[in-house]
């Protein structure tokens, strides 16, 4: 049961691709560009650790500007690679951590996010994919993504248990902040 649990001592936020020339052929991008802000949000005030990847900015262009503003210092691991683990400086940046609980989020749910946590999980990470922080530009991949990371072992989850899970309680500061955002 312990994978399906969420600590804010042992969370990392993971977020994948959230790229300009990417998202906008997203149908669900304000969605995911909303559900991810919330996630940043939460991760701020509980100083959860948080890495941004970027697939071959020079192409797909940076972090959509919505998501770039909120991510100060604004810190991306480039890369090449479908997944963020084959880059060395992500996996070092993870590891630094000491946390084993990867919430995961970003585009597409079929390729760089898929990729990247097959990898985590094979790394021995419990995954936690945000099925409504991620998005591929069709249903049909989108679907089949997140059933193929639920068969290899990944928690599907979504925003609002990610956010409540981590906040455990209500009544706190950083709950109100939370809540209102959700409203």
């Amino acid at each position: 049961m312990d994978k399906f649990m969420l600590k804010k001592d042992d969370a990392v936020l993971v977020l994948v691709d959230i790229q300009e020339r990417l998202a906008v052929v997203m149908d669900d991008r304000k969605k995911v560009l909303d559900n991810c802000l919330h996630l940043i949000e939460l991760a701020r005030l509980l100083k959860i650790p948080l890495i941004l990847n970027e697939q071959y900015p020079k192409g797909l262009g940076p972090t959509v500007a919505e998501l770039k503003e909120a991510l100060q210092p604004y810190q991306p691991h480039e890369k090449l690679t479908f997944s963020c683990c084959s880059m060395g400086s992500f996996a070092e940046t993870l590891r630094a951590t000491g946390r084993k609980k990867v919430i995961l989020c970003g585009m597409e749910t079929h390729v760089c996010v898929l990729q990247t946590c097959v990898d985590l999980l094979a790394e021995g990470y419990a995954v936690h994919s945000v099925s409504d922080a991620i998005c591929s530009r069709t249903k049909d991949n989108y679907k089949t993504a997140l059933e193929y990371m639920r068969d290899a072992g990944a928690v599907i989850t979504c925003t609002e248990t990610v956010l409540f899970q981590l906040l455990e309680k209500a009544g706190t500061e950083e709950f109100k902040i939370i809540s209102r955002r959700i409203k």
